[in-house]
Order: C-alpha cells, then structure tokens, then sequence
C-alpha cells in the first residue's frame, strides 16, 4: 500500500514546515511503513544550519524518521484523530549527514506496544547507505487530551 502527500495529511496532523515525509512507499498498518523524504535546498532550516555547508538538522531527521512510524501507527480507523507523542528515544546514531538532493528512505517498524504506550525502531537510508538509527518511546493520546 502506497500513500501520497495528500493522504498522508489526512493521518499526520503534522503541516509544513513541520510535515517531514513526502510518501510512503510501503505500509503495514500498526505494523511497519517504509516512508521518502526528498531533501531540497529550500527546506527553511538550510537558512541557518549551516550557511555555505547545509546540513538537515539530526533532530528533524529524527521527526521525519518518527512520522513514517506515525502513519503505520495512526493508519487504523480507530487510532484517527490520535496524535503519537514522544516518550523517549534511545540507541541514536548518526552515520553521515543528510544534505540537500539527498532522498531519505525511513524504514520503521512498530516493536512492541501495550495499551496507549509502546517502541518504535526506524532506520534511516540515503542510497541504501544507513545514515541514521534510533528507537522511539511514544504515547497515542487524543488531541482533546493535550
């Protein structure tokens, strides 16, 4: 299954410049999503990290790493409506940077979840070269919960 911008909209409550997936090219519902972000040099964050040597900032590529298993994790008519906030993070790693022209690949898989509470491990990819890793703690609550 195969979601584009639009539909990807209707799960994330994520907007630009904050929306950091473009399509999902993959997806198991509440299981596993594989996701693409295509990196340009006129991403807003490029204005000031690092003029003359941009670099997507580590924590953004964490975001756009989380979002992909936020759509397998929302995808499900009853979790709709639901936004997935983070618990935690651990075992991140950053292998290279991420620059403009880059496509990132996420490959995230749900790992464990019990109730409202669970793990997510996504791994990151720029032409099959592993760029990024890490383990989220994440909470589904209700936007009325907030």
């Amino acid at each position: 299954m195969t979601l584009d911008i639009n539909e990807i909209q209707q799960i994330l409550p994520h907007r630009p410049p904050m929306l950091l997936v473009d399509r999902i090219t993959e997806l198991v519902p509440f299981k596993s999503a594989t996701g693409i972000k295509c990196v340009t040099m006129n991403e807003p964050f490029f204005l000031g990290h690092f003029p003359g040597h941009p670099i997507m900032p580590g924590v953004l590529l964490l975001e756009g790493m989380a979002q992909v298993g936020g759509v397998t994790m929302l995808y499900p008519e009853e979790h709709r409506g639901k936004i997935a906030l983070f618990g935690g993070m651990e075992n991140v790693k950053f292998k290279r940077p991420v620059v403009p022209g880059d496509v990132v690949v996420t490959k995230a898989e749900l790992v464990r979840v019990r109730g409202v509470f669970g793990v997510l491990h996504a791994d990151a990819y720029v032409e099959d070269e592993l760029v990024a890793s890490a383990d989220f703690k994440f909470a589904l609550k209700n936007g009325d919960e907030l």
